[in-house]
């Protein structure tokens, strides 16, 4: 709550207070104690009061945190859609080397019961869009929301011999699902990865790597965090390669029937 990561014990007025300080952070910093009682209706012993709680020895040193915090919260400018990025993936992928990796993936999906998808952060959304996708169009397909819980090692080989791993992620190095493959070693699965880039940890993974290599873009989260990024690289190739596979596979089986 605020500059604190505990949530203080706040009394209605204290409740008051804080809405009013929350909406008017800016204003708050050049305000004289008096001046935030009279525009929260209170008084400044509720203030100081308020405060406190707030582990701040008075208003001076309220206003101080205050601006700390207002400054590490600061919005970080975010390039523009870059619709260039997208015409250039989208060129590459009507190429015949991207169509023979899609054909590839095809083939290794030939005969599978079961697709199971994998991914983190906005690579999750993509696993369960992909799921669902599939689902719809031939065969079964789920996401594992957590990796670590499901050591897929214990399968029986005819089992794993049915079963098609499809791990999504940006910059190819996610720890969980990198976990999740290596983990693969003595199975019979086949692994399908999309990724960013064919020169990455998952990649080398795989059975089948179909790199995208669009623009990436990242924001630190915060600066508590300063290790720590936010992947705001557009998911728009992942969700074009999963939709061209998908309806490959389809058409590839319509074929067989007729």
């Amino acid at each position: 709550m605020l500059f604190l990561e505990k949530v203080p014990d706040l009394s209605s007025f204290d409740l008051q207070i804080y809405k009013y300080v929350s909406e008017n952070i800016d204003k708050i910093i050049y305000m004289r104690i008096r001046d935030l009682a009279e525009a929260t209706h209170t008084s400044t012993a509720s203030i100081l009061r308020f405060t406190k709680k707030f582990d701040c020895s008075g208003f001076s040193e309220f206003k101080v945190k205050l601006q700390l915090y207002a400054a590490e919260k600061a919005l970080e400018v975010v390039d523009d859609v870059d619709e260039m990025s997208y015409i250039d993936f989208l060129t590459r992928a009507m190429q015949p080397s991207y169509k023979q990796k899609i054909q590839r993936a095809v083939e290794l999906l030939a005969n599978k019961e079961l697709v199971v998808f994998l991914g983190s952060g906005s690579s999750e959304i993509m696993a369960q869009y992909g799921s669902l996708y599939f689902s719809n169009l031939f065969t079964l397909a789920l996401r594992i929301e957590d990796p670590s819980n499901y050591p897929i090692e214990f399968l029986s080989q005819k089992f794993s011999e049915q079963i098609c791993i499809i791990a999504l992620s940006v910059s190819g190095e996610t720890q969980e699902v990198t976990n999740y493959l290596k983990h693969l070693n003595t199975s019979h699965c086949k692994v399908i990865s999309i990724t960013n880039s064919e020169n990455s940890t998952i990649a080398k993974l795989s059975d089948l790597n179909i790199p995208y290599y669009i623009n990436r873009e990242t924001i630190k989260k915060d600066r508590e965090h300063p290790d720590k990024t936010i992947e705001l690289t557009s998911q728009l190739p992942a969700v074009y390669t999963i939709e061209a596979i998908a309806k490959a596979v389809r058409n590839s089986l319509v074929a067989e029937k007729n």
